[in-house]
């Protein structure tokens, strides 16, 4: 389905008002909105709408979702050292760097520091853990995410059913480097530590870069209302 289409098709969805959902649990406001418009329903990372994503999402939810994830030669230290020198044990014994990490030191001693040009990891003694360059973050987000558009439901329950209105949709494309690095600096973009110690190496579930939904605007240079 092309961009065109999908606004002609979004419009009457939009007058028809609310619809029962055509699942139940977090899945229905996506797949609900995919039934209705005739779109396959796929969970690849394939774009639903040529090259643009599809997201709808509840209002005023606090859902979040991951970006994208990102390692490759990011890390100074070797992973394995920084878990055995900085992480934490948890339920089970494992040690491991399971952080979501801020500008503000956690118990480990670990901080975020966001710079013109980079994004850095780094403990309060000053040695550095990760590093990346703000272009292949930008970079990385935008081979991912190249254009969105997000679909906002208002919400009813009715009984024992769930109903949406899909009442609003934006068309978002275009970033940067700088709009990135501030995202991450204010807190709309979260970086996730998930790795442990696996013995001879580290197990790295890979760094993720996430949102809240609600937050997805703010990573884009434009904006258009659908």
């Amino acid at each position: 389905m092309r961009l065109g289409e999908f606004r002609i098709k979004f419009r009457e969805l939009k007058k028809r008002g609310f619809i029962p959902t055509f699942r139940k649990g977090t899945t229905g406001v996506g797949h609900t909105l995919e039934a209705v418009l005739g779109l396959q329903e796929n969970n690849l990372a394939t774009p639903d709408l040529a090259k643009v994503e599809l997201k709808a999402h509840r209002e005023n939810s606090t859902s979040m979702i991951t970006l994208f994830t990102f390692n490759r030669n990011a890390w100074v230290m070797k992973p394995l050292d920084a878990v055995k020198k900085y992480g934490t044990y948890d339920n089970n014994g494992r040690l491991g760097l399971y952080f979501t990490m801020s500008l503000t030191p956690n118990s480990s001693g670990l901080f975020l520091r966001v710079e013109d040009e980079q994004v850095i990891i780094q403990h309060v003694s000053g040695e550095i853990v990760v590093k990346w360059e703000q272009k292949a973050l930008a970079n990385q987000f935008s081979q991912k995410i190249p254009a969105l558009v997000l679909v906002s439901a208002q919400t009813e329950k009715r009984v024992d059913c769930e109903y949406f209105w899909f009442y609003r949709a934006r068309y978002l494309y275009g970033t940067n480097p700088e709009l990135i690095a501030d995202q991450i600096r204010i807190g709309n973009i979260l970086v996730d530590l998930r790795l442990h110690d696996a013995g001879t190496r580290a197990r790295n579930h890979g760094t993720g870069f996430r949102t809240y939904e609600s937050k997805l605007p703010n990573l884009f240079e434009h904006i258009e209302e659908l």
